[in-house]
């Protein structure tokens, strides 16, 4: 059967009792993200990019810590879209088609969360250089590998080793710089030396 992001999904992962992240999990992973991408960028963030946001539940959390930050969420579901389009700027789109969509950038924090476990190779790969051209500060990447013990939504899951995701992300650009977190290139050069790893140690 072909997988629908409709009400019944999200009634299922996100609010029933096979729930996969609860609101204390949404609202940590949220402080994190924050935090390493002020740290960097050296001021409150002002604006969000989130791919694959769901029903934007990173968005009441962002605007807890900062009121007046800009959110666009892009997700592919139709039922999201129609429910929480105009309240929460979400707009129709899948992952796959983020090189084609011509965002206007940079954000200074982008978010693609429990996304590209279910996202073919090629579609990543363009993608993850389109999230290092539109991030600003720092890229909150969150994907599950094939070495993780996984519970929740397995359907059409791929599960790839964590090297491929290392691999695939630093010939994009992006550097780990905390869980989850990668920096932007463009401030690479500004960071310290025990700020990014090196490939020698």
């Amino acid at each position: 059967m072909p997988k629908t992001y409709d009400q019944a999904y999200f009634d299922k992962w996100y609010r029933g009792a096979q729930r996969v992240n609860s609101t204390a999990d949404v609202r940590r992973k949220v402080h994190l993200a924050i935090s390493v991408t002020e740290y960097f960028v050296k001021r409150p963030v002002r604006s969000v990019l989130d791919i694959g946001c769901g029903e934007g539940a990173w968005l009441e959390h962002l605007r807890a810590l900062r009121a007046n930050v800009e959110y666009m969420g892009l997700d592919p579901s139709d039922y999201v879209v129609r429910r929480f389009g105009k309240k929460r700027n979400i707009h129709r789109a899948a992952f796959g088609e983020l090189p084609s969509l011509n965002i206007r950038g940079p954000f200074d924090l982008v978010v693609c969360s429990d996304v590209l476990h279910y996202v073919g190779d090629a579609e990543i790969r363009a993608g993850a250089v389109e999230i290092a051209r539109l991030a600003a500060g720092v890229a909150f990447i969150e994907v599950l590998t094939k070495e993780d013990d996984i519970e929740g939504d397995l359907h059409d899951m791929k599960r790839r080793p964590a090297k491929w995701y290392h691999k695939t992300f630093a010939d994009a650009g992006l550097i780990m710089v905390a869980p989850y977190c990668y920096l932007a290139p463009s401030l690479f050069a500004n960071a310290a030396e025990l700020e990014v790893p090196h490939p020698n140690g």
